[in-house]
């Protein structure tokens, strides 16, 4: 029998006892155990440590050894994958019926054998999931990201809306602005509008690869070539465009976080009318943000936002005004079709077929002619308010037949127009009136067949003769 630290402890206190003449059988009996227990303990040396039981690792089955195979073939398949999720699938897919223990022991001492085996980096494959932690100093960078946001107007018969933010990272000051698109023209609107409400420019805005920012996406480690108009945006306004490695949104975790904080505190649980009452409610919202203390920098983000907007780049005189490009054809009425609605061009300037150049801004749309045709403004219109609309300057279909010689006439009988006139009006069946021309009257005055003579009879005629044949009928029967 091995005795447990205690057991043993309490046994070796009997040591002296026994010195003095306590037999083996009188010191059992005041433990509990065995005589021969006490003689093992109380013969070994007073120096001796407590006694270990030896190891019986390997000398039992265990229960997750007949889905090793399993494990391991998952794990070879993706080496960080979770225990949980192993878990789940030998449940799922293989019937096991143990503890979710014995499977989080067994990957523990898996995962390191098997990433041996593959040559991999267990500790660089963990690490791919952390990031940085970065601070800014006042004016440095601001962070961009869109935010859907689904059918919030779907009542007022706008299908989908969309939220812009941009946040100032030294002070999490945030700006929002809700728009119905998100293509070149709105994307870089909202940037106008965004540095107007802070003041000034960052020196530094980070993106997404998104299409209105990136060209074309690259492979990790080479540079990212820009959208012309992005570059020249940022150009005019005199900031750097820094775009996120792809599936990093860590990178921009101020921004990411602010979209959820505006849905929270903004939108949750209201119903709004137009875009017009989302913008007010944001505005009116910012003065309560900026008066809170922010858990990361703890300061009061107003306080902190101040200096941030003094440390920002001024704005030029001029906006930059980004036109997104589309080439269309023009139709044989005129009208060039953009966004499911038409808008016109002159009629003495442009031909059936001819391409033209539109270019769509925020609020405007621009026909112009391309080289090969002399260029030019061809018309500029107020952009559609829905899709469908017709943008249509009436002035554009000047020198088109318009009708206005169309007319029609009713000649006599014969073809003989000499000496015609016009049929006089008479009431004929209760229609017209002295004064007032009749159509059927010079119809039938036109009409040769109106003067072929009807015989006339009275109406019981004919009810007589409807009677005697449905009784012919009935005698045939």
């Amino acid at each position: 029998m091995i005795l447990d630290p205690e057991s043993w402890m309490n046994l070796r206190r009997f040591r002296a006892l026994h010195q003095a003449g306590a037999t083996y059988k009188q010191i059992a009996e005041a433990c509990g155990v065995d005589w021969r227990t006490v003689k093992k303990y109380l013969s070994q040396p007073a120096e001796a440590v407590a006694p270990v039981a030896p190891s019986r690792k390997g000398t039992q089955p265990q229960v997750i050894t007949p889905y090793a195979g399993v494990i391991d073939a998952i794990l070879r398949a993706d080496l960080t994958m979770k225990a949980a999720v192993i878990y789940e699938r030998l449940v799922a897919e293989h019937d096991y019926g143990h503890s979710y223990q014995r499977v989080k022991l067994y990957v523990a001492e898996a995962r390191p054998r098997l990433a041996a085996e593959a040559g991999t980096d267990v500790q660089a494959e963990r690490m791919a999931g952390l990031h940085r932690r970065f601070e800014v100093t006042a004016g440095a960078q601001a962070q961009v990201d869109w935010g859907e946001e689904g059918d919030l107007l779907a009542h007022a018969g706008i299908g989908k809306v969309y939220s812009f933010h941009m946040v100032l990272s030294y002070s999490r000051d945030p700006f929002c602005v809700f728009t119905t698109s998100t293509d070149l023209v709105t994307f870089w609107d909202c940037h106008r509008r965004a540095f107007a409400h802070f003041g000034g420019v960052p020196g530094t805005i980070v993106y997404d690869r998104t299409k209105t920012v990136i060209k074309r996406h690259v492979g990790p480690g080479q540079a990212v070539p820009l959208h012309p108009e992005a570059a020249a945006f940022a150009a005019h306004y005199d900031f750097d465009i820094d775009p996120l490695a792809a599936y990093r949104p860590t990178g921009k975790g101020r921004v990411e976080r602010q979209v959820e904080i505006v849905r929270d505190h903004v939108l949750a649980g209201r119903v709004f009318a137009s875009l017009d009452d989302l913008n007010a409610a944001f505005t009116t919202w910012l003065s309560i943000r900026r008066a809170q203390v922010h858990r990361t920098h703890g300061q009061v983000i107003g306080e902190r936002a101040a200096i941030d907007h003094a440390a920002l780049s001024p704005l030029p005189e001029l906006p930059y005004v980004v036109a997104d490009h589309h080439l269309r054809r023009v139709g044989k009425d005129c009208l060039v079709s953009f966004e499911a609605s038409v808008y016109s061009v002159p009629a003495k300037r442009v031909r059936a077929g001819q391409r033209v150049q539109v270019r769509a801004c925020a609020d405007t749309i621009a026909v112009h002619a391309l080289q090969i045709d002399g260029g030019g403004l061809l018309a500029v219109h107020a952009r559609a308010p829905r899709r469908g609309s017709w943008m249509v300057d009436p002035g554009h279909w000047d020198g088109l037949p318009d009708g206005h010689t169309r007319a029609t006439v009713i000649e006599p009988a014969g073809g003989d127009r000499l000496g015609w006139e016009p049929v006089p009006a008479c009431d004929i069946g209760g229609q017209g009136g002295p004064g007032e021309p009749n159509p059927l009257a010079a119809l039938l005055a036109g009409n040769p067949a109106a003067a072929t003579p009807v015989a006339r009879r009275p109406l019981a005629d004919y009810d007589r003769a409807a009677f005697l044949a449905e009784w012919d009928r009935e005698a045939e029967r």
